[in-house]
């Protein structure tokens, strides 16, 4: 069919209909498809001729939207004459609003611990739809309850829907010359299963199933859409209809037509199942040419049970409350005890899940999880799940490079170093340690210790945990700069202060570019870094009776904090870096970026120059310069040009990110500091300000859940102070759990026992904490007269000198009283 006509005059091809029958238009749409017959390179479109040259830019693709999910589509038909169905009627409508965004009579969405409920209800319909990932299960899976609270009889046609990824994330939206030819799919019954490239080198598989009766199904994403349709309007949908359509190339999907007649009153329910299997390579097929879909048959068979549903979401919020009874408080304040009770745990553990793999604003390809990032994590996670974590310090540690150096990040999947990013961020060795000692002072098991542990995943070259301990900690000490500090490598903890980068180029990455020899930038928080595990490595170096490398640690420490009070201190506060050419970072000295968040933070915990009072100096700077309504921003003033110098940290608008953001990550070491120093009311006020439940009332303003942590809150320097982004990232979660838990509240493991030293703010004059700790409930009852007071134990009875609770008999309950002040 001839659709237009090329212009010789104009070079150009004019389409005389909007209504393109041809579907690779259709796909690519108008001006993709311009830009394809014009001359295009890189997004740019270059129309030539005598008469008209001109240069237009768009995107490269479209603008992003939260689109393409798992939808139920509900449509009300005529009445039912015989055997044949009524026409359709009325609107479509979702009940998640979404993508029709039909205007609903009623709307509710619940969130609750890895579960999900959404309510819809239009003309006399209700539909209730619960959503859950079981325990042990590759699948997510939906129940949908559709009531007729009119006085009516209904007849309703409901529609699924999913649209299937393409396996590899980056080539789904890319290789559009391959992908457009794979798919492939099969369908048994009201199972529609996705065997895109299953025939080559792939052994997993995906599928839909309901348990519903099914009318019809549609597997090809242009015939559910329709040529002219979209996600608000398809096709299908409209003309409530199924064409049974397989997906051949292109785009496979599974969509499901559901005819449900209901009487008043009545309620009738479906359950569908997004499930993924793997299959072992010999068992890939039932027979030549068949997909072994036993494994896929055995998921559905269960949830065919009308009870399975429930029976899963009931162990899922058994498993939940297991989880989070191993540390609950009750103080009188709701939102502090829903933060520490509920959602600062329950997030904790969604970030060491998914870490830097997945979330709202990870795409999900290339980064993998850091090996910082799940050190941190591991902070907030260990006590719900010591399991997990000490199988992911394995992981960790076998990514270490001999020199005790580390890939900066690695693949969940495979536990391979990310060999794009690589390594030489020279903080991360010193988050091993951490890491490690958390996992000791949580479960006492000394014994992993002596784990053989591979150098890069080479099972030709290995050593003991404790080996690789040693080794980070000497990494810093083998990099030393000109002034006795540490060489900070790519960049310490804030990815952004790239001291070796020296970009002019902007399809530079700053984490990967590095132009500069690194023998000159020094980090002062690395060393602030030292000296806080160095405590920790001195007590496991003689707990593995290793007294030479104690000690020779301690005068390492020893030498660095003398470096850290000669050229580390700036007068009233610490200073950040060093830069290549020698000048300093974070100090009055400079224009922008007087002074930094991290080192007064960290030189706090670590208690950097405590008899000169330093501590107090710095934490006094914070309060004066960096305090806000919203949170303490990362530096101050922001840079306002880009400085070669510096890197991607001058790279960001005033007061965004890492250039004068509010990073929700590090604001609680400065809550720790405080603490330390002997000022919990402040750390409590800097903690409320940044936490979610206390900024529900600025909803408007934040733009983020109202119960998960955001790692940026726009600074002061910004248009839009207050603001927060990227919620759900690593680290922010943990270190704010362990400041409320650990600090504010007191409750502390250590190596020979549980540390109870409770810091309340003034307005909490009684809570009851419970700390399950090594097989040993704790339950803790403060009286807290004077925050700021002596701290007074008493065991069943007994009292306590000093504040650590020796390890007690496991299953038999210890009552703790405690008095502050």
């Amino acid at each position: 069919m001839k659709f237009g006509h090329f212009d010789d005059a104009t070079r150009e091809y004019v389409i005389e209909t909007p209504r393109t029958p041809h579907p690779w238009i259709n796909y690519l749409g108008a001006e993709s498809f311009f830009s394809l017959i014009s001359n295009t390179a890189g997004g740019y479109s270059f129309y030539k001729d005598a008469r008209l040259r001109r240069l237009t830019r768009y995107r490269y693709n479209d603008v992003p939207l939260d689109g393409n999910g798992r939808y139920l589509y509900i449509q009300e038909r005529e009445l039912a004459s015989g055997n044949k169905r009524g026409k359709p009627k009325g609107t479509v409508w979702n009940p998640g609003w979404k993508p029709t965004k039909t205007e609903l009579d009623f709307y509710e969405c619940r969130h609750g611990l890895g579960r999900t409920t959404i309510v819809g209800e239009k003309n006399g319909l209700r539909a209730t739809v619960r959503y859950i990932v079981p325990l042990g299960m590759n699948a997510e899976v939906q129940e949908l309850v559709l009531e007729n609270t009119s006085r009516q009889e209904k007849a309703v046609c409901i529609h699924s829907f999913v649209e299937f990824c393409l396996w590899n994330a980056l080539d789904d939206f890319t290789n559009f010359q391959r992908n457009l030819s794979t798919g492939q799919v099969e369908v048994e019954g009201s199972a529609i299963y996705h065997v895109t490239e299953y025939r080559e080198r792939r052994n997993h598989y995906a599928f839909f199933w309901t348990d519903a009766e099914i009318a019809g199904f549609d597997t090809d994403r242009e015939t559910f859409v329709g040529r002219d349709g979209d996600y608000a309007h398809p096709a299908v949908v409209e003309t409530g209809v199924s064409w049974q359509s397989m997906a051949d190339g292109w785009s496979p999907v599974a969509s499901h037509r559901i005819e449900w007649d209901l009487a008043p009153g009545e309620k009738k329910r479906a359950v569908f199942v997004l499930g993924y299997i793997e299959n072992p390579q010999d068992e890939k097929w039932e027979k030549p040419g068949v997909v072994n879909k036993k494994r896929a048959r055995e998921m559905e068979r269960y949830f065919a049970r009308p009870e399975a549903f429930q029976e899963a979401w009931d162990a899922l919020e058994r498993f939940w409350d297991e989880k989070l009874s191993h540390f609950s408080v009750q103080t009188g304040d709701e939102k502090l005890d829903r933060m520490a009770n509920i959602w600062n745990q329950y997030q904790c553990v969604v970030t060491y899940n998914m870490a830097r793999s997945a979330s709202y604003f990870e795409s999900g390809i290339g980064r993998g999880i850091g090996f910082r990032d799940t050190c941190q994590d591991m902070l907030g996670f260990v006590h719900l799940m010591p399991e997990k974590a000490r199988e992911r310090l394995f992981d960790v540690a076998s990514t270490q490079f001999p020199d005790g150096g580390a890939y900066h990040q690695f693949q969940p999947l495979t536990k391979r170093g990310n060999s794009d990013i690589g390594g030489n961020f020279n903080d991360d060795p010193l988050w091993l340690i951490m890491g490690v000692a958390g996992y000791i002072k949580e479960t006492g098991d000394w014994a992993f210790l002596k784990e053989s542990v591979p150098f890069d995943n080479n099972p030709a070259d290995t050593a003991s945990l404790y080996e690789h301990l040693k080794r980070s900690f000497h990494h810093v000490t083998n990099n030393l700069g000109p002034h006795g500090l540490p060489l900070i490598g790519r960049a310490d903890w804030n990815d952004c202060l790239n001291l070796n980068c020296f970009s002019m180029d902007p399809n530079d990455s700053f984490q990967t570019c590095t132009n500069k020899d690194g023998k000159n930038a020094e980090s002062i928080l690395i060393g602030q870094m030292f000296l806080y595990v160095a405590p920790d490595y001195i007590e496991i170096c003689r707990r593995m009776g290793d007294e030479a490398e104690a000690q020779w640690a301690q005068e390492a420490a020893r030498a660095m904090e003398e470096a850290l009070l000669r050229y580390g201190w700036d007068g009233q506060w610490f200073l950040r870096a060093y830069d290549d050419a020698g000048r300093k970072v974070g100090s009055a000295e400079c224009e922008d970026g007087k002074i930094f968040i991290e080192t007064q933070g960290f030189g706090a915990m670590a208690l950097v120059g405590k008899e000169r009072g330093y501590p107090v100096q710095a934490l006094d700077s914070v309060a004066k310069h960096l305090d806000t309504p919203h949170g303490i921003v990362i530096l101050d003033p922001p840079y306002k040009e880009y400085h070669i110098e510096l890197g991607e940290v001058s790279s960001y608008p005033p007061g965004y990110k890492e250039n004068g953001g509010i990073f929700c990550h590090n604001n609680p070491w400065v809550m720790i500091g405080e603490i330390r120093v002997g000022r919990p009311d402040r750390a409590f006020t800097y903690w409320k300000k940044i936490a979610p439940a206390y900024r529900e009332d600025l909803s408007e303003l934040h733009r983020m859940e109202p119960y998960v942590y955001s790692q940026m809150i726009a600074g002061k320097g910004s248009k839009r102070h207050g603001e927060a982004k990227n919620s759900w990232l690593t680290g922010t979660a943990a270190w704010n759990f362990v400041a409320l838990s650990q600090w504010i509240c007191g409750i502390r493991p250590a190596f020979d026992g549980l540390i109870i030293e409770p810091r309340l703010p003034s307005h909490v004059k009684h809570a009851t904490i419970r700390r399950w700790f090594r097989g040993v409930e704790y339950h803790i009852e403060v009286e807290n007269r004077n925050n700021q007071g002596t701290v007074q134990l008493q065991v069943e009875g007994a009292s306590c000198t000093g504040t650590l609770v020796h390890g007690a008999r496991r299953g038999v309950p210890v009552m703790v009283k405690v008095v502050v002040g």
